[in-house]
């Protein structure tokens, strides 16, 4: 299909830390797409390598924007307040696009009836550049997916299509967070409406490099029960909501505590098995109300 010359309302956010080569390939899978966008803007945070010298000399029409390392949420963020485009697409440093891509999104968005402000797609894993079947778990689906995202995180910031707005009514990603901040984002979003998916696989994520997130940080879980919590605590949900988000807390709190005394660890099983005992109470508190 040949390219669509006008210019869609399109903004690409791509942030990145020492990934040249990688970065690279992301940015030709946007450059390839069957339609053009108003602008790319990479965030890089604060690469020690050859980000900038590799950016000016091949893609000087993009924005750089260099911060120091401050984490994936302020870099993202960045890129959203930068944006001047009614949508916004997100793109893992890491990660490339199928070329139609952005073309079936906005196809999506002016052809159907619900106007969803977020929109997201299949995808299809590699580990190690050999394909890897996704597990049941790890389904995508769209409409109503509030009780899904609570487990974990079930949408890839890769392929996420959204309008800026959307940022106005429930805040930006939570730089409080390490990593996870993408659950966050999305059980923040989904708790007060529907998104669309598209079933076609046009994101191609790539995992198995040594600089991956979810390979820095142990018990991942950590860091869910610190987003439900703050987002208890901020009375975001429904009553029916609330009632999920307790039992998910505390099937994730249990896990940790029973984990940590398995392991003898003390400092670890005490401060979770405390926050247990907490919540259990006001699961209780709520149940009788």
């Amino acid at each position: 299909m040949s390219k669509i010359q006008n210019v869609a309302d399109i903004s690409i956010v791509i942030p990145t830390y020492n990934r040249c080569e990688l970065l690279k390939r992301a940015i030709n899978s946007v450059l390839n797409q069957t339609i053009n966008v108003r602008e790319i803007i990479i965030i890089d945070n604060g690469s020690t390598d050859n980000t900038y010298e590799m950016i000016s000399s091949l893609f000087p029409e993009i924005r750089y924007i260099y911060e120091k390392k401050k984490g994936v949420s302020i870099a993202r963020n960045l890129g959203i307040k930068n944006c001047n485009s009614t949508w916004i697409a997100f793109l893992d440093s890491d990660d490339a696009w199928m070329p139609q891509k952005l073309e079936k999104q906005l196809f999506f968005t002016n052809n159907n009836y619900k106007k969803y402000r977020l929109i997201h797609t299949n995808e299809i894993w590699y580990k190690n550049n050999k394909f890897l079947n996704q597990l049941k778990k790890h389904e995508k689906s769209g409409g109503d997916i509030f009780q899904k995202s609570l487990e974990f995180c079930c949408v890839s910031p890769s392929s996420v299509f959204m309008k800026k707005e959307i940022f106005d009514d429930y805040g930006f990603f939570d730089e409080c967070l390490e990593v996870c901040e993408d659950y966050d984002m999305w059980i923040r979003i989904t708790a007060k409406e529907e998104v669309g998916f598209l079933d076609n696989p046009l994101v191609m994520k790539y995992g198995g490099h040594d600089d991956q997130l979810s390979k820095k940080y142990w018990g991942m879980d950590r860091f869910r029960i610190q987003s439900l919590e703050k987002n208890l605590k901020n009375n975001w949900f429904t009553l029916e909501q609330k009632k999920s988000v307790f039992n998910i807390l505390i099937k994730k709190l249990s896990i940790l505590s029973n984990g940590a005394k398995k392991r003898d660890n003390e400092e670890i099983y005490r401060k979770y098995k405390d926050k247990l005992n907490r919540w259990l109470l006001e699961l209780d508190n709520l149940n009788n109300e």
